[in-house]
């Protein structure tokens, strides 16, 4: 039987389309660069307008309203969603843990609405061995709330000063990463990231990285982004910028 391979879902929480380096984007992104200019880019994405939905169709490969999350985590009803991943779907985690894969979160679920009492919609009894991070939306990469390792409050490891959300995803997929390796065991890792949804955290240092970058404004820049993304062979060079969203005035 050939080598099942190892598995790394990364998911960066509203980041546009061309954000990223290779998409055009003015951040500088070399490691996910250089994946992307030694893989594959695709060239169109459909999502379902909102977070939560967007990720039960990601780890279920159904549509949301399928999957009991239609809008977002909110339980609406008797005349809307319950907002829960519901017990009808099965996880890409639940279906690779079945087939000998190590699984964890590492990040961000949201999907499911009660996010204080584990229960049948948490990430632990969805097929993810290993769960670190977030049950809610969105809050501060400094303390966020619902900080959750296994089925167990963390928040007290946000009291460390140099705790960082962001970081702190990363670190913990890197540790199950390596763990899993040394193991030779095959693995599956979704690596969910907070960022950059708003509050739009940084590190200083990368603040400062950026002063000035953006001061041309966004008129300028999504016309340089449209050039990139031509010359990046992301779209063809007779696609037409669209016109600036008319509630948005001009830059100056």
């Amino acid at each position: 039987m050939s080598k099942r391979p190892n598995i790394v879902l990364v998911l960066a929480d509203d980041m546009g389309f061309s954000d990223l380096g290779c998409y055009g984007g003015e951040i500088s992104t070399p490691n996910l660069d250089s994946l992307a200019r030694r893989g594959a880019r695709f060239t169109q994405f459909y999502n379902t307008a909102r977070c939560s939905p967007s990720r039960a169709s990601l780890l279920t490969g159904l549509h949301p309203h399928q999957t009991g999350i239609g809008i977002l985590t909110n339980n609406d009803l008797p005349r809307g969603y319950p907002g829960n991943l519901n017990l009808r779907c099965a996880t890409l985690a639940e279906m690779l843990k079945a087939a000998g894969y190590a699984t964890c979160l590492s990040g961000k679920w949201h999907l499911a609405s009660e996010m204080h009492e584990p229960n049948d919609t948490w990430p632990t009894r969805r097929g993810f061995d290993r769960f670190f991070g977030t049950l809610t939306g969105c809050g501060s990469f400094y303390t966020p709330g619902t900080l959750t390792r296994g089925e167990c409050d963390a928040s007290a490891e946000a009291l460390d000063p140099a705790f960082f959300y962001t970081d702190a995803i990363a670190s913990h997929a890197a540790e199950f990463v390596t763990e899993q390796s040394a193991a030779g065991n095959p693995f599956f890792l979704y690596a969910a990231f907070t960022a950059p949804h708003w509050p739009l955290h940084a590190h200083p240092g990368d603040i400062d990285r950026y002063r000035g970058r953006f001061d041309e404004g966004w008129d300028v820049l999504r016309e340089k982004r449209m050039k990139r993304l031509v010359e990046e062979g992301i779209l063809t060079a007779s696609t037409a910028i669209s016109a600036r969203d008319p509630t948005q005035p001009a830059w100056s």
